[in-house]
């Protein structure tokens, strides 16, 4: 199955970079199904500390959905393949701001956005900054820390690895990535905190670990700014429709505060899907098509 998966992956979906004054951003993108017609390009932004490759089933899936318009995902400042934030203290304003940039070079005026938690939080504020950027927006797995949480979370989540002579952060990277699949938060390696749901294959994890080790000097940069986003001023400020979505794999206190999120939003609703996958893509391509019924399109990017 995931061997299958990425033989489609090689044929579908392409890759590319673009220059802002960061340096080059790197994205993957999906073109237009033939006969689409003019539709918003779908922006989607990746959870921490993965890259654009974690969406890539994501991406396909809304595909098999009925999704026909373009897709396209960058790696996020300090992660994958892009260039690092400028800043070591970077926060989701800035990174919120990059991502815009990068719209700009690619030349796009409009833009639907798919955030999960850190690119949640980026997508947010995207939409609460440049409302004019955005038609619809969908987020999955974004809340707002207490004081003591984002204490706790600074102190235990991020710990700086660097290379040593013996390869540990080789191993610290495969398991810092396998735990997060076992835990919430993946430090409380308890059976109160155990999350019920299977562990990814072993080919998935190494994908992941690949992409912490890429960014093991930066990857605590947009962690760090997304454990201090104020999240329910900002999403107040949301004026695009909004699905928060409680998928089956979540997180539950995520998934709960999810309700909370959209209720300060003026278009905001929930959804709980089921089906896996699948399930969970149909939602949201539902969701973005009735959007574009009802806003307008903008221009599209030839990706």
């Amino acid at each position: 199955m995931v061997h299958d998966l990425r033989a489609q992956v090689t044929q579908e979906i392409d890759r590319h970079f673009v220059r802002i004054a960061e340096g080059q951003v790197h994205y993957r993108s999906l073109p237009a199904e033939p006969g689409a017609g003019a539709q918003r390009p779908l922006v989607m932004l990746h959870l921490s500390p993965a890259s654009s490759r974690s969406l890539e089933p994501l991406m396909l899936a809304l595909r098999e959905a009925g999704h026909a318009g373009p897709i396209l995902a960058p790696d996020t400042l300090g992660n994958g393949d892009s260039a690092r934030p400028a800043h070591a203290d970077a926060d989701i304003a800035y990174f919120a701001d990059s991502m815009v940039r990068m719209a700009d070079a690619l030349g796009l005026a409009a833009f639907d956005l798919y955030g999960s938690h850190t690119g949640a939080r980026i997508a947010c504020e995207i939409a609460a900054s440049r409302p004019d950027r955005v038609g619809a927006l969908v987020l999955s797995g974004i809340t707002e820390y207490d004081a003591a949480t984002q204490a706790l979370y600074t102190e235990s989540y991020v710990p700086r690895v660097e290379p040593d002579e013996y390869g540990r952060q080789m191993v610290w990277g495969f398991h810092f990535v396998r735990d997060q699949h076992l835990f919430a938060p993946y430090f409380r390696r308890e059976a109160a905190f155990r999350l019920a749901k299977d562990v990814p294959p072993p080919e998935v994890l190494h994908e992941g670990a690949l992409d912490i080790l890429k960014a093991l000097d930066t990857y605590h940069i947009p962690y760090l700014a997304a454990f201090a986003y104020p999240t329910r001023a900002r999403a107040a400020l949301v004026r695009s429709p909004a699905l928060l979505m409680q998928p089956e794999w979540g997180p539950p206190k995520l998934n709960q505060a999810a309700a909370e999120i959209a209720a300060l939003m003026p278009e905001g609703r929930v959804s709980a899907p089921t089906g896996g996958l699948d399930g969970y893509a149909a939602e949201v391509a539902a969701f973005l098509a009735a959007s574009a019924a009802s806003l307008p399109i903008g221009e599209t990017i030839p990706c």
